[in-house]
């Protein structure tokens, strides 16, 4: 998904015109991480005594509660993270599947292939802010189950946390950010996001917050 979602915008003429380089950027650390974890199973199996006593150090880690914890992790992905340039811990990461007090999940919103900013805050000014990259990032208002502490967060199409905020957030930020993966802003809000399902965006109108 992660060249999958670009290739879509550059195609549709809505990218930013290094959306594409960004694959490369995102991906060859990732791509070393790998190479490492593939160099310390090859180094586990030689059968040579140092590789056994490793082993034996890894086994008895695995048979802690975090090191089970942090093996599962590893070798399931979810450790995985691209450097996004943003300090939040959650930038970079899989988005967590927020389930919203509608009942939708955030995988339900990801299916057009969009963009998705969660807002959890009802005095937040994200909704203006968003609506100037109509078509491009669906804006969605709601509380979630548990929204681990966050107050908004911006979700790229293939599922990937672009921006997160814990509090009230930084627009200019924000936009940043927006512009860096969705292209610049449009001049005018979207007309069409009203409390209807959006004709441009596509939302129904279940996690369209009228305006």
């Amino acid at each position: 998904m992660n060249l999958g979602w670009k290739l879509a915008a550059t195609i549709r003429g809505d990218a930013p015109v290094d959306l594409l380089d960004s694959y490369s950027r995102d991906g060859h650390p990732v791509g070393a991480q790998v190479l490492d974890w593939s160099r310390a199973q090859v180094a586990l199996m030689r059968p040579s005594r140092s590789s056994r006593a490793l082993e034996a150090i890894i086994r008895d880690l695995i048979a802690t509660s975090d090191g089970a914890t942090y093996f599962a992790e590893r070798v399931w992905g979810v450790t995985l993270r691209y450097d996004l340039g943003s300090n939040h811990p959650l930038a970079g990461r899989s988005a967590p599947d927020f389930e919203l007090a509608c009942g939708t999940k955030l995988g339900e919103l990801l299916r057009n292939g969009r963009g998705v900013l969660l807002d959890f805050d009802p005095h937040s000014p994200l909704r203006a802010l968003a609506d100037r990259w109509r078509g491009r990032i669906g804006y969605v208002a709601s509380d979630a189950r548990d929204r681990l502490g966050l107050s908004a967060v911006l979700v790229r199409p293939d599922g990937f946390v672009a921006w997160a905020a814990d509090t009230a957030p930084h627009l200019d930020e924000a936009a940043q950010v927006m512009s860096r993966w969705f292209g610049e802003p449009d001049a005018r809000p979207c007309p069409f996001h009203s409390h209807f399902s959006c004709t441009v965006c596509g939302f129904p109108a279940s996690t369209v917050t009228p305006r």
